[in-house]
């Protein structure tokens, strides 16, 4: 093994440095082992290259030929990393020699192609090599109409290049190759008038005219490829083609008047002068195409429709964002809302149960007939009668609301709301009740002269509660009947808007009335 990979180094280093000698004895040493000698002519070195690709690149026709007389077709047509093999390497630096051996050798070297498909025509196409062109189309002229990947012959890159000789020998073998096209639509005539060899331009619309009027997938001729390049030259060259269509529109609706016009160069300024002087004329000069108008017209509806759906995405999208924020703005007024009713539901609860403890008159000392101890001393006076049963019921009904505040854990917003609703209204009635409780007990406090004291403190006390009661169980009633006012109104919307606008609608509709800045439940 270790002899075998010296050897692989000393062929490379022969073939570098030219000496056949070195060579003949490295691949005889080898002898008739065809497994070994296989091996030896398949090594590479750290670019990736066989003997076969180094002799081939530096142009050795004498070391080319003697590694051929020990190469197979796989040997033969190993590429390196770049991707070319030994007859591709030649042909792109020109070495005619070395492809004659290569030819002779194996025949079926000239159909190889590289990763993108290229022959080693469009090789020496594209590189401006005439001779290994005019060798490799006496092989076969059939190499000519092969493509690339991109859909590009040789004839496209010698075009595109500024190679006369070449596209005259393509051409000069088909005639018919100069219409072929590529993936963008593309001529080889389309490609010459990107550079500025008017002689290439010349010679691909001499055997058909009508080269000059053939348009890629955009619409555009040569004409309009020559203008947007600024290439004035290339234009009067273009201009002299008989039958040429000067003012045909692309696809976007552009003549090469058009065109030009937007170059906005010294240049430009020339290739207008020349249009305008053939004759050219701006696409709003021309007679209009019904056609093309109604296509036009359904285009400008379609493109409006999709700026309105695009528009109306984009404001329901940030009225949903909107609604998403205020719904939890809502949901904290709610959790704050039964916060509040606990925090007073206690306070009740403290105040009521402290009151029956601490009655005017205070309680019985010493047990007489009729009083037993520690009862209250005005415990048969209608007041207090009345205080007793109203505060007991503010108690409990505060110690039942902070048992469900401690206890019951809602999510559902819906079902929250239900439960402010719920806890509100006891609450009422706690506060109701305490009133009541507190006004009773004046008229014993007060006394029997001064009763009126008692009298005002009712009037005063039930003006504000049933007054504040009154207001906010018309808010209530109010805000139902808007929710309810809104259902209906959805409900008929949804029969006559589409889904879109719907949304649109329904989303606003929350904003100005399900998130009130305050309202009653």
């Amino acid at each position: 093994m270790e002899m075998e990979g010296q050897s692989d180094q000393q062929l490379h280093s022969g073939v570098r440095e030219g000496d056949l000698g070195k060579i003949r004895e490295i691949l005889e040493k080898i002898g008739d082992d065809g497994e070994s000698k296989k091996k030896l002519l398949l090594c590479r070195n750290s670019e990736g290259e066989t003997p076969l690709y180094v002799a081939a690149e530096i142009g050795n026709v004498a070391a080319v030929a003697e590694i051929l007389r020990h190469s197979d077709i796989e040997s033969a047509s190993a590429a390196s990393r770049n991707g070319f093999d030994p007859f591709h390497i030649a042909a792109k630096l020109g070495h005619v020699d070395v492809l004659k051996e290569l030819m002779r050798a194996f025949p079926s070297l000239v159909l190889t192609t590289d990763p993108s498909c290229s022959t080693a025509l469009h090789t020496a196409a594209a590189q401006g090599h005439v001779d290994v062109v005019r060798l490799l189309l006496e092989t076969d002229s059939n190499l000519a109409k092969i493509a690339r990947n991109n859909g590009k012959t040789a004839l496209h890159s010698a075009a595109r290049m500024g190679h006369l000789q070449i596209v005259k020998l393509l051409l000069a073998k088909d005639p018919k190759v100069g219409f072929r096209t590529d993936r963008k639509g593309q001529t080889a005539l389309h490609m010459a008038v990107k550079g500025q060899n008017e002689d290439i331009v010349r010679e691909l619309s001499s055997p058909d005219p009508s080269a000059v009027n053939v348009e890629d997938n955009k619409g555009n001729t040569a004409l309009h490829i020559a203008a947007r390049k600024g290439r004035s030259q290339i234009i009067q060259c273009l201009l002299s083609v008989e039958g040429i269509s000067t003012s045909k529109m692309n696809k976007a609706g552009e003549t090469p008047l058009d065109i030009a016009e937007k170059l906005g160069s010294q240049t430009a300024s020339e290739v207008v002068s020349a249009l305008k002087e053939a004759g050219a004329t701006n696409s709003k000069d021309q007679p209009t195409n019904p056609a093309k108008q109604l296509k036009q017209t359904v285009s400008d509806i379609k493109h409006d429709v999709q700026s309105q759906l695009l528009q109306t995405r984009q404001t329901g999208a940030k009225v949903q964002k909107i609604a998403k924020r205020l719904k939890k703005l809502h949901i904290s007024g709610l959790n704050n809302a039964i916060n509040s009713a606990t925090v007073v539901a206690v306070l009740i609860a403290t105040v009521a149960f402290a009151a029956i403890f601490t009655v005017p008159g205070q309680y019985v000392d010493t047990p007489t007939p009729g009083d037993s101890l520690g009862q209250a001393r005005i415990a048969r006076q209608a007041a207090f009668m009345i205080f007793f049963v109203f505060d007991s019921l503010a108690l409990f009904i505060s110690l039942a609301v902070v048992v469900v505040q401690t206890s019951v854990v809602v999510i559902e917003q819906k079902a929250k709301r239900q439960l402010v609703f719920v806890i509100n209204k006891l609450m009422w009635l706690a506060c109701i009740f305490i009133s009541i409780s507190f006004i009773s007990l004046s008229y014993v406090v007060v006394g029997t002269r001064h009763r009126w004291l008692a009298a005002v403190a009712t009037l005063i006390g039930g003006s504000i509660m049933l007054t504040t009661i009154g207001s906010m169980c018309y808010c209530v009633v109010m805000h139902r009947l808007e929710e309810k006012k809104l259902r209906c109104s959805r409900q008929s919307e949804s029969r006559s808007r589409s889904y879109s606008m719907m949304s649109v609608a329904s989303d606003h509709d929350i904003l100005n009335a399900d998130y009130k800045r305050m309202y009653a439940v």
